[in-house]
Formats: C-alpha cells, sequence, structure tokens
C-alpha cells in the first residue's frame, strides 16, 4: 500500500471513456508505424504526435460516425481518429505541426455536427499549476471577482479561488504568461498576493551564508559554483540577508551538495564560510494565519479602548447625576462636552482603526463589484457623518437639539472587528488536518555512511530537510521515519495510522516499503531514501488535500449567484427602508408617539437604513460550503479516506449503488495457487518454467501468483531469471500467451482457449466445475495448441466483506459485483459476501457499460475497484473508490481513495459525505434564513406592533456572528464518528486476523 500511495496525484483527470485505451496505445507506438488516413501519409515520421478529444453532438448511429471519421482522416497530419457515438466523443491523434484543433473542430461542423474541444493533451503537455495565497478576500463576492479577473487573462485555462482558505490555483500556459503576470493581476484588483508554488518539478531551498567574507564578489563565485551543478535550475542571491535560494531537480542533485560547495569555496584567504537552511520564522499558511489573527487581536484591544468610553458617555453616564451635568456643559451654543468626547474618541476608530473598510471598499468598487466592506463602509459612514453634521450644527446654532449617533459607528467598528477576529481564529481551525500532516516529518535525521561492501561505517545527526535521494538514514525505536523509502536492513513494526488511518502497526522488513512521518515501534531499519521533498507520500497526501478544499462543491454555484447581486441589494433595501419611514415621518402616517424622545423621525429612519445595511452578511453564504468541505475532506484524511475534492464529496452523498470488483476489493487481492492437475505427461518444473515466463510480463494479480508458486521449484534462487517469452500478447479479461523456448504457450480462461481453437477435455471441464464450487478460479494452460494442465488458485475473502455488504443494504445502498474472473467463481464468491447481482467474465469496457446501463436507470453509481482495468469503470462512474493497495492508474482515475484498503471504508466515505452535506444545508438554512429574518427585523417590520427596534451597533454584532456561527457549525464536523457497527466490524476483524 505504501508503494502505491506514493504515486498519488493531486491534479485531477478528466473524465475519459472506455475507448481511451485504444487511443493511447496509438500514442505509445513507433513514429514509423504508418498514417492513420488520407493526409496523413506525407508526415515525416519522426513529428510527435498529439491527442485532442471532441464532444459531438447530433450523432445518432454508426453511420454519423463513419462521416465525421471520414471527414477527419481527410486533413492532412491526421494519425488516428476514433469516434465513438454512444459517447458522443471523437478521439483525434495529430499531427500538430501540419493541423490543429480548430481545424479539426470546424471540419466536424463542416460536416453537419457541433463539436467542442474537451482536451488537448498538447496543451496538457505544456499546461503548468501554480498556488497563489490571497490575502483582502471577505466573501464570496471577493473570491468570485478574482475568478473572473484571472480567467480573463490570455493563457489561463482555468482557475479555482477558495475563499475559505484564502488560496488560488491557476491552470496556465506558461508559453503565453508568467505566474509574475497572475500576480500583477490579482494585486491590480485589489488583493495581496504571494506565490506559494509554481507548478515545476523542481525543489527550492533557501541557504543562509554566514562568514568573514561575504562581499558581492565571493557571492557571486559561490552563485556560478552552484549553478555548475548537475540538477540546478536557479540560484538567486538576496544580498541584503546574505541568503541563496536554491531550485533543483531532487533526482540529481540536494541541500547537503549545496552547503558542500558553498563552505568548501576557497577565496584565496584565510576565511571560512559556512551555510545553513535558511530560516525566518516560517512564512507559510500557518504563520500567515497566526499573525492574520494578531493583527485583528491587536485592532480589537484599540477599538475597545476608544469605543467603551463612547459607549458609557453615550448610554451609561446620562444617567448618573453629576456626571450626566458635566457631560450636558454647553461649550460653544449647544455643542456639548459629552459630544465633544464621544467626536474626539470615535474619529480614531472610525478612520484609523477602520481604515481597512475603506480600503476594501475602494478596491471593489474601483472593480465594479461589491462586498462587505461596502456595507460597513457606508453604514458606518453614515451613522459618523450624520453625527458630524449634528456635532457642527450644535456648534453653530444656539437651538438646535440634535443626537449624535457616534456610539454607532463605534461600536459597529468593533463588534465587526471582534467578529472577523473569532471567524479568523474557526477558519483556522478548519485546515488543522493539514497542519497536524505537515508536522509529522521529523526535524532531524540519522544519516549512515556505508563502506564498499555496504557495512554501516559511520553516523551522523543531520537536518531532515538535509535528506537527499539514495540516501541510507537509521531509523531507531521510537522515531519517526524520516523519508520515503525501502528497507535494507532490520525488522520492525511501523505505526502507519498518522498517514492511512489504519491502527495496526505494519510489519517491516528487507524490501518492505515505508512512508516518511510514520513511527517506528520496536526494531532498528535502516533505509535507503527513494523520495524527498515534494515527491514524498506525505507531500502528495497534503496536496490532494489543499487540492480538495481548493475544488468548489457544485452547491457552491448557490452562493456565487446570490453574490452577484447580493450587495447592491442589500444597498437599495436600507436606503429604501431610509426613504419608506422618513416619508412616513413627515407626513405623519404613524403616531409621533412612536419616536424616542432622544430622536426626530429622520434620525429613527436613519437608525432603521443603516441597521439594514450592517444586518446583511454575504461572508456567511460564502463561508457556508467551503468551511463544510475543509473540514470534511480533513477527517477523511485523518481516517485514511482521501476525497479528491468538494465535487466528488457531493456526489457520494447520493451514492445508492455500489459496483464491486471483486480480485482485491472483496478479496484480500493476494491469491495464491492451491492445486495444479497436468493433463499431459510433463515433469512439473519445466510445466511451470513455461508458464512463470508467460505470466512474468502480466500485471494481474492471478499472474504473479501463478509466478510467486512458481518460485518454490527454483528454492535455489530468490528472483529467478525466467526464459524469455517472445511475441507476448495479453488478451484483456482472458489471459495472456507468448513462444517460450520455441513453444507457444497461452494460459487463461475458458474463453481465451475456445477463441484461439484448443479443445478442452472433459476431465479438464469435471476440474474446472469443481473449482468455482470452492470458490477458486480455474486457469487452463495450453502449450502448442494441446491443453496441458489445469491451476486451481483461491483468492481468500476480507474478513470484513460479508458484513460490510450487510451494512450497505441497511443504509439502502444496492450492491453488485462485477469481475472478469468466470460465473462459477464469481457466483461462489457472490452468496459467500451477500450480493445478489453478478457480472462476471466482463471486460474492463463491458463494467463501464454496466455502470452507464446503471446510471441510465436512475442509480447515482459508485465503483469501488483496485486494478488497470478497473479505470474505465472507475471513470464512468459518479463516485470512483480506488482501494489503496490497488494499481497507480486506478488511483489516479478514482475520486476517492480508500487508503486502508478496507471495504468498511466506502461506508465511511458515503457517511462521512452524507454528514458534511447534511452540515452544509444546515449551514445554507442557516445563513439564508438569517438574511431573510433578520433584514426585515433590521427594517422595522416587528417596530409598529411591538415598539421592537434593532439598533446598528447590535445589527453589525448579529452580523459579525452569523459568519461566526457557520464556521462553528462546519467545524462540528471534527467530531464525526464512524457508525458504531463499523467499529465493531473492525474489532472482528482484527481477533480473525490475529486468529
Amino acid at each position: 500500500m505504501a508503494t502505491k500511495l506514493l504515486s498519488l496525484t493531486c491534479i485531477r483527470k478528466e473524465r475519459f471513456t472506455e475507448r481511451y485505451s485504444l487511443v493511447r496505445k496509438h500514442l505509445t507506438r513507433s513514429r514509423g508505424s504508418g498514417g492513420g488516413g488520407g493526409g496523413s501519409s506525407v508526415v515525416e515520421i519522426d513529428e510527435p504526435i498529439s491527442r485532442a478529444v471532441y464532444s459531438v453532438l447530433g450523432m445518432t448511429c454508426s453511420a454519423c460516425a463513419g462521416s465525421v471519421e471520414k471527414a477527419i482522416k481527410r486533413l492532412s497530419g491526421i494519425h488516428e481518429a476514433v469516434i465513438d457515438a454512444l459517447n458522443n466523443r471523437a478521439q483525434i491523434l495529430f499531427y500538430p505541426k501540419f493541423v490543429d484543433v480548430e481545424t479539426i473542430r470546424e471540419t466536424i461542423e463542416d460536416a453537419g455536427f457541433e463539436a467542442s474541444l474537451i482536451e488537448n493533451e498538447a496543451n496538457e503537455r505544456s499546461r503548468q499549476v501554480c498556488r497563489i495565497r490571497i490575502n483582502g478576500m471577505t466573501c464570496t463576492s471577493c473570491s468570485s471577482t478574482i475568478e473572473r479577473v484571472l480567467q480573463s487573462v490570455y493563457g489561463v485555462e482555468r482557475a479555482h479561488v477558495a475563499l475559505a482558505i484564502e488560496e488560488a490555483e491557476i491552470h496556465y500556459d506558461p508559453r503565453l504568461l508568467s505566474y509574475e503576470k497572475l500576480l500583477e493581476e490579482i494585486e491590480n484588483a485589489g488583493f495581496e498576493a504571494v506565490l506559494i508554488s509554481t507548478g515545476e518539478d523542481v525543489s527550492k531551498i533557501d541557504l543562509k551564508i554566514d562568514g568573514e567574507f561575504t562581499d558581492d564578489e565571493s557571492m557571486e563565485i559561490i552563485e556560478r559554483s552552484l549553478e555548475a551543478l548537475p540538477g540546478v535550475q536557479d540560484v538567486e542571491i538576496n544580498h541584503g540577508s546574505d541568503k541563496i535560494s536554491v531550485l533543483y531537480k531532487p533526482d540529481v542533485t540536494g541541500p547537503r551538495d549545496f552547503i558542500r560547495v558553498i563552505e568548501s569555496t576557497v577565496f584565496g584567504h584565510s576565511g571560512h564560510i559556512k551555510a545553513t537552511i535558511f530560516s525566518d520564522g516560517g512564512v507559510g499558511r500557518e504563520s500567515q494565519k497566526q499573525g492574520e489573527i494578531k493583527q485583528y487581536y491587536k485592532s480589537f484591544l484599540w477599538s475597545l479602548v476608544f469605543t467603551v468610553p463612547v459607549f458609557l458617555t453615550a448610554m451609561v453616564f446620562m444617567y448618573i447625576p453629576g456626571i450626566k451635568d458635566l457631560l450636558m456643559f454647553k461649550v460653544i451654543n449647544m455643542l456639548t462636552i459629552g459630544e465633544i468626547i464621544r467626536w474626539v474618541l470615535a474619529t480614531p476608530v472610525q478612520f484609523v482603526i477602520g481604515w481597512r473598510f475603506y480600503v476594501g471598499s475602494y478596491k471593489a468598487l474601483r472593480r465594479g463589484s461589491g462586498n462587505m466592506d461596502v456595507l460597513i463602509a457606508l453604514g458606518t459612514n453614515a451613522a459618523y457623518f450624520y453625527s458630524l453634521y449634528t456635532v457642527l450644527r450644535a456648534a453653530t446654532s444656539p437651538h438646535f437639539m440634535g443626537v449624535d449617533f457616534f456610539e454607532t459607528s463605534a461600536m459597529l467598528i468593533s463588534f465587526i472587528i471582534l467578529g472577523k477576529y473569532l471567524e479568523i481564529m474557526a477558519k483556522g481551525k478548519t485546515s488543522q488536518a493539514i497542519a497536524k500532516l505537515m508536522n509529522l516529518a521529523p526535524d532531524t535525521a540519522i544519516l549512515l555512511t556505508l563502506d564498499n561492501e555496504g557495512n554501516v561505517a559511520g553516523e551522523e545527526e543531520i537536518d531532515g530537510r538535509l535528506i537527499q535521494k539514495n540516501d541510507v538514514i537509521k531509523i531507531v525505536p521510537g522515531a519517526k521515519v524520516a523519508s520515503d523509502g525501502y528497507v535494507i536492513w532490520g525488522q520492525s513494526h511501523v505505526n502507519e495510522s498518522m498517514i492511512t488511518g489504519e491502527a495496526r502497526p505494519v510489519a517491516k522488513r528487507k524490501g518492505d516499503t515505508v512512508i516518511g512521518g510514520t513511527l517506528n515501534e520496536n526494531g532498528v531499519l535502516h533505509v535507503k531514501v527513494t523520495r524527498v521533498g515534494s515527491e514524498s507520500a506525505l507531500a502528495q497526501i497534503v496536496r490532494l488535500v489543499e487540492s480538495a478544499q481548493l475544488a468548489k462543491a457544485p452547491v457552491q454555484k448557490l452562493a456565487d449567484r446570490i453574490s452577484k447581486f447580493f450587495v447592491p441589494l442589500v444597498i437599495f433595501l436600507s436606503f429604501s427602508t431610509w426613504l419608506a419611514w422618513f416619508l412616513a415621518g413627515k407626513l405623519h402616517w404613524y403616531p409621533e408617539s412612536w419616536i424616542p424622545s432622544s430622536m426626530d423621525s429622520f434620525e429613527l429612519a436613519l437608525q432603521f437604513g443603516i441597521s439594514v445595511m450592517v444586518i446583511a452578511c454575504p461572508c456567511a453564504l460564502g463561508l457556508a460550503t467551503p468551511t463544510a468541505v475543509m473540514v470534511g475532506t480533513g477527517v477523511g484524511a485523518s481516517q485514511g479516506v482521501l476525497i479528491k475534492g468538494g465535487q466528488a464529496l457531493e456526489r457520494a452523498h447520493k451514492v445508492n449503488c455500489i459496483v464491486f470488483d471483486k480480485t482485491g476489493t472483496l478479496t484480500m487481492g493476494k491469491p495464491v495457487v492451491v492445486k495444479t492437475k497436468l493433463l499431459k505427461n510433463m515433469v512439473l518444473r519445466e510445466f511451470y518454467e513455461l508458464v512463470a515466463a508467460t505470466e512474468v510480463n502480466s500485471e494481474h494479480p492471478l499472474a504473479k501468483a501463478i509466478v510467486e508458486y512458481a518460485k518454490k521449484f527454483r528454492d535455489d534462487e530468490e528472483n529467478p531469471a525466467w526464459p524469455e517469452a517472445r511475441d507476448f500478447v495479453s488478451i484483456t479479461g482472458n489471459g495472456v500467451k507468448a513462444t517460450v523456448r520455441g513453444r507457444e504457450v497461452m494460459v487463461g480462461n475458458k474463453n481465451l482457449m475456445t477463441d484461439l481453437g484448443v479443445t478442452i477435455p472433459a476431465d479438464a471441464e469435471e476440474l474446472l466445475a469443481e473449482a468455482e464450487e470452492m470458490a477458486q478460479t480455474g486457469i487452463l494452460v495450453s502449450i502448442d495448441s494441446e491443453l496441458t494442465g489445469v491451476l486451481a488458485v483461491s483468492d481468500p475473502l476480507k474478513p470484513s466483506a460479508r458484513e460490510a455488504i450487510s451494512i450497505l443494504k441497511s443504509m439502502n445502498i444496492i450492491s453488485i459485483m462485477v469481475t472478469g474472473d468466470n460465473w462459477g467463481t464469481a457466483n461462489s464468491i457472490a452468496r459467500e459476501v451477500g450480493i445478489d447481482s453478478v457480472i462476471a467474465e466482463a471486460k474492463p469496457e463491458q463494467k463501464a457499460e454496466k455502470v452507464k446501463e446503471l446510471q441510465a436507470a436512475g442509480h447515482v453509481v459508485a465503483m469501488v475497484g483496485d486494478g488497470i482495468n478497473d479505470s474505465p469503470a472507475l471513470v464512468a462512474a459518479d463516485v470512483g473508490m480506488a482501494i489503496g493497495a490497488g494499481t497507480d492508474i486506478a488511483i489516479e482515475a478514482a475520486d476517492i481513495v480508500l487508503m486502508k484498503s478496507n471495504l468498511e471504508d466506502v461506508i465511511t466515505a458515503i457517511d462521512l459525505s452524507r454528514k458534511t452535506f447534511s452540515r452544509i444545508r444546515l449551514n445554507y438554512v442557516w445563513a439564508l434564513g438569517y438574511n431573510l429574518m433578520g433584514i426585515p427585523i433590521a427594517a422595522g417590520v416587528l417596530f409598529p406592533s411591538t415598539r421592537f427596534r434593532l439598533p446598528p451597533w447590535i445589527a453589525g454584532a448579529a452580523m459579525a456572528a452569523s459568519s461566526v456561527s457557520v464556521v462553528c457549525c462546519s467545524l462540528l464536523l471534527k467530531n464525526y464518528k464512524r457508525p458504531k457497527k463499523l467499529d465493531n466490524l473492525e474489532i472482528r476483524e482484527i481477533q480473525v486476523e490475529r486468529v
């Protein structure tokens, strides 16, 4: 399982049809294999081939497909064209020097069909992905605006902006623009942009240079020395801090090589240069988040210093005799000491502490959009400047009796800053899963030096960041594995629960792989490092979880649509509220007794208008989905269920039908040969020599079992060299054939033998039937077109399979088994686990077709598999779930990866998805309900009947509390517990394994 985790990819694959495999074969052909039609024969054979996939609408039958294919093949530069009328797809192999994707599209349309480009592999090869941290976003309107800005840039293929984690993932063509241009566009839109990664296949490390002689000339010599090293891509020197940044390929070189070169550089004088890894306290997401939290906390404390006296002079001291008289003492005309104090104290709150809202408003309005900052700035400005008007009128008039609202603007800003402080703290907790994963890597490692015979010559403790590929490191009991690799000496048990969620320690011995960040328990291991830095399993998992949190769930589109008109609508409602109450007061449509003694009808109307403006909260809507998805994917990762984004999470909660592969999914995936019966006189050793030589070329689990069993006849060799197999052919779903030592050998099922004209005698039929009754797979072996032997291979069921299927039935989920194995074995396994519907002897494309049939019948289908032959079905399914110990291709094609390879995690994934989307719905109910109820109350709907009104500062506090409550609601998902019946199932499974 660890080996397969090393290859997890974060970039989600596009959904291909089952014809993908056919086209892929053409891409790997020799360039001299000939043309695919019309004009391709004139193409030079050394030209690179590209692939494009089109959606073609209007095809109704094979004749339509033939017309499209004929039209395309008339073009010069077409290598191959595969038209799939069933799925409305056209997959074209072409030479880009002679024809481009747009010409092909126009040709399809000229043939009378509507065509659009889905995928262009030429672009895929050149496409680059960069991630950027964006500071200054306040609501969905901000993230939507940035997305529109980025997608309008020429060369950007797509851009995703995640409000909750304040990051953007941008797919772009580096030939057309650079990441500096993307940063510039974000800055021009009014936000701060910080590059996280460019997606290049290089690592970066910062080194600090210390010593007596670090002048410009010396640094230049160091720079040239580093640039001369193989694998170094770029060297950048920061003279102000004596920092050197090196971009390099970790497969070729590493940081210890850089330090050695720097420290061995001689300058012709007695100065010593020392290089260390540069540390600036961390500039990652976590440190940036902590800095933001401190900033808001500091702002809130300063706002309290000014706001509390404003509140006391306006609301408390005015009712205390003596103090009231002092505050009401008139200084100039009707201007009192209390008004001057409130003016002086509220001004720094409005223009210094609240300056961030002015900046945010200006940036939003400059790009033609509105956000939360606009609402806050308008509301507080209305209160402040009306109060300033009353102060100036009171100072210049001997009769004016106005009331100021300085406490409204000051308290409003204070409560909103408090709300932002609480919101950022809560949002920080939603991404703790990533922080915990990133902290798993140990700080130090023990580096071993080996002599020519492989014996340990010395050891040294080094910084964990200095580990390079092919190093040998020592892992002592109780220490964390410092990097990915494989054991070359020693035995131990390693706790991998922090990576895979698997609670049971895994035995490790020579040849076994280990994952960086896991815990060595009871033995000493010597590990050869195979992957470091961004290539490690830990880094891949972190990147996968980050990508999942960046990807938007479809349900997020609701908030995006609302955000486009939310702020303008609120401003309109606020103005309408003020106007309605003001006109009602002037026209005496309500009794004057309704007006509080401390204000007039204009001021009453103004308070209603400000309350409407500040109670509306676009933040709560924007945070409803991404915060829940962040917590849900993080919880899944901690339990060994990697969910690739909000879209997979959303689809999983709707699943009502699951298609299971058999081998490696329902079964242990470790088949063993249990019986061999020869039908011809032949030495068993010779028989297995021929069979193993043929099967060693296959990746199928049954083939591996046969090869492993054949090793028993070669006890003298750990990895025997089998005879050469010529003309090897794999017949998908049936078996393999090859020529070994001049003899034609075929190994496979009945279909293979029948198709190739091999007669199956009655005794072989009986042996096959006997094996099938015992839930074993019967394999036939033909040598020189004569059936020579029958093998029985058994793959035991996973202990949890039967009860997992039973639990799924209780969840009203239909279970179906689709396998390439024979009907007898398939039916026997299905009966044992409790599955009623079985499809056997299915080829990969037939598995995908079955999935599509179920979808056409109205089911939301999940496919659970582990092999290459499951990939088309994994892609075709609504939700593809790959067993973590499966093949790389299956893992890449899937939407969800079950890292523990346990069937109960299928239930965990679906249950977690349901819980997450239940939380998202609750968030939306709260966010929409809050606005739908809060705005009318703030507008004074209850005032005529109850005299209840919502002061602006309370409305502001409610607005701040709404977004905090949505984040906290999402955080409750951190308490997610698997269904209790799953825990009981796991306990029984452990007991069975121990027995």
